[in-house]
């Protein structure tokens, strides 16, 4: 597959890159793109709910009528879930949401999100570039320029630029990631993937080891 290249002001750079079809040609795998997502947003969650059971509430340990006599039901205690202030009946608890998948699993999603976004002609690819200084003015231009102001962009540099990533920090449906930290969920998420030249490199060596 065969893609144009493009300056940072939008023109046409005059050249194509080939995208591996091992990458971005394969066929995809909709089961492994769930897990990989799925997992994604599992290990966002904090888990940190607490709820308090009849042992954790504080209250009188006083039974509060005598067994029997009273044509209702027993009672031995104010903290009992049938009452009002009383504890929760299994509430939840802090637990860890993460699970395991296998690295041939989550390389097989990642491949499959891409070959998505090349069939839907989503990808571009942009020549190597940097800014002088951080500045959200800056990165609001190169968008313009690419005519990506209404879409939700990624960004996928060679290497860690502080000046790139703290220019489209602050702006709204914009994230910047390194190559090694692409993941399925982030290219599923955003309406066109913008990848720097130097990047393709690094993504066919992470993905095809």
């Amino acid at each position: 597959m065969n893609v144009e290249v493009v300056k940072v002001n939008g023109q046409d750079a005059g050249r194509k890159v080939s995208l591996s079809k091992d990458i971005f040609g394969i066929e995809p795998n909709d089961h492994a793109i769930y897990l990989d997502v799925k997992q994604y947003l599992a290990n966002q969650r904090q888990g940190t709910h607490k709820s308090k059971e009849r042992a954790e509430v504080s209250g009188s340990t006083r039974k509060l009528k005598k067994q029997k006599g009273t044509g209702t039901a027993r009672a031995g205690s104010i903290k009992s879930p049938v009452f009002r202030g009383g504890g929760r009946v299994f509430g939840p608890s802090p637990r860890d949401y993460s699970f395991k998948l296998n690295k041939k699993l989550k390389v097989l999603a990642r491949k499959s999100a891409l070959t998505y976004k090349a069939q839907d002609k989503a990808i571009s690819v942009i020549e190597d570039f940097s800014f002088e200084a951080p500045k959200t003015k800056s990165y609001l231009a190169f968008l313009g320029d690419l005519k990506m102001n209404d879409k939700k962009t990624l960004l996928v540099l060679p290497e860690t630029n502080k000046n790139i990533v703290l220019s489209g920090r602050n702006i709204q449906n914009t994230k910047v990631v390194t190559a090694d930290q692409l993941s399925t969920y982030d290219v599923l998420n955003a309406d066109n993937l913008m990848i720097v030249e130097s990047s393709i490199e690094k993504i066919e060596k992470t993905l095809l080891k």
